[in-house]
């Protein structure tokens, strides 16, 4: 990863082919930077992510919830990678693909499945779905339906932590469609007047919905919106953990030094389509094909095969120990009371003796 120069202005077009993205898939044996460690928790993460997502598919398709539901099914390397790269006091705040979120950082994922089906013992206590995933404890600011919503609301918590003088990052991600937000132009301004520690993600699946990035916009190399700001930026292969991990964890030293933000853009890609309610029609399954041909978790099984850290039962049983995981929180999410209609009147701000409220 390098960061470019503000100076220079660059017209690429971000090409959806598989063989076109920065950096490669996998680090080559014997020259591994990071530990057997890493990988091992790499592979279990991108799986619990990927086996959870799968189900929830299935689960909508059996109407056990409803709404809108966005698989994260595809780009589980940026969050594999995103965790190896910052520290577990930073804070994340993501866009409504926000189910993988909770889980990379440590969420029972019983809490998220619960949230899913709209039970009290979710992680918004039933009210948020699949839209809007929280955990206070493990630092993720949600989960946000309004499509770029999240990009302001990151420089407040990251103004937040520096007016208080604690060492935190906020990595804050967003859709290449939401970076056509005014929102995005407001927020990177205040971030680099004021040196915000925030990490600026965009979690370039080449969709907005489905529009392809080289029909949104004459700037389709999307690294290039922080230069009105000298924003700091880089391109990175969103389908390999090793880059990603590297690229954030580059990003969080420039914020801690007090330079201000960085603008990283990860091109990544999903499998599946922007919801489950899309037909596809917009692009060809040879497209599709050839990412799943590059597909992350493969990619990490592979190395850990070839370094011996692992064999195949050994892996078999670690993917069977999160299906009955998943398993069991689908059983925890069914079994789980709903909210009690008291609840509406709970987790609600409103001004005091405003005329309408009852005592």
């Amino acid at each position: 990863m390098t960061a470019t120069n503000t100076k220079t202005r660059v017209k690429t077009g971000a090409k959806r082919t598989a063989g076109k993205s920065a950096g490669k898939t996998t680090a080559k044996a014997g020259k591994l930077k990071f530990s057997r460690e890493t990988y091992v928790k790499w592979h279990r993460d991108m799986l619990l992510m990927r086996r959870f997502e799968e189900r929830c598919g299935h689960l909508y398709i059996q109407q056990k919830f409803g709404g809108f539901c966005h698989l994260y099914i595809g780009q589980e390397a940026v969050l594999a990678g995103m965790s190896a790269g910052i520290l577990p006091s930073d804070r994340v705040i993501t866009a409504y693909r926000d189910h993988a979120h909770p889980l990379v950082l440590g969420t029972d994922p019983k809490y998220v499945m619960a949230e899913l089906y709209g039970k009290r013992t979710g992680t918004s206590k039933g009210k948020g779905g699949s839209m809007h995933m929280f955990d206070r404890e493990r630092n993720l600011f949600g989960g946000h339906g309004i499509v770029g919503g999240q990009i302001g609301l990151a420089a407040g918590i990251a103004f937040a932590d520096k007016y208080r003088e604690e060492d935190h990052v906020t990595v804050c991600f967003f859709g290449d469609g939401a970076s056509r937000q005014g929102i995005l132009h407001e927020a990177f301004n205040m971030a680099m007047n004021w040196k915000l520690p925030v990490i600026y993600v965009v979690e370039n699946n080449q969709y907005a919905m489905g529009t392809s990035v080289e029909r949104t916009s004459n700037v389709t190399d999307l690294k290039v919106l922080g230069h009105s700001y000298d924003m700091p930026s880089a391109n990175v292969d969103g389908m390999s953990p090793e880059a990603v991990a590297d690229a954030m964890a580059q990003a969080a030293s420039h914020c801690r030094s007090g330079k201000g933000p960085f603008l990283l853009d990860i091109q990544t890609y999903r499998y599946k389509g922007h919801s489950m309610s899309d037909p596809q029609t917009y692009r060809t399954k040879q497209e599709v094909e050839a990412f799943v041909e590059r597909d992350p978790i493969q990619a990490v099984k592979q190395v850990i095969l070839k370094q011996k850290w692992m064999n195949e039962a050994e892996l078999e049983a670690v993917d069977q120990a999160v299906r009955t995981q998943i398993e069991e929180a689908i059983q925890f999410a069914e079994d789980s009371p709903k909210p009690d209609a008291s609840e509406l009147y709970e987790d609600v701000y409103v001004t005091p003796n405003y005329p309408f409220v009852k005592d």
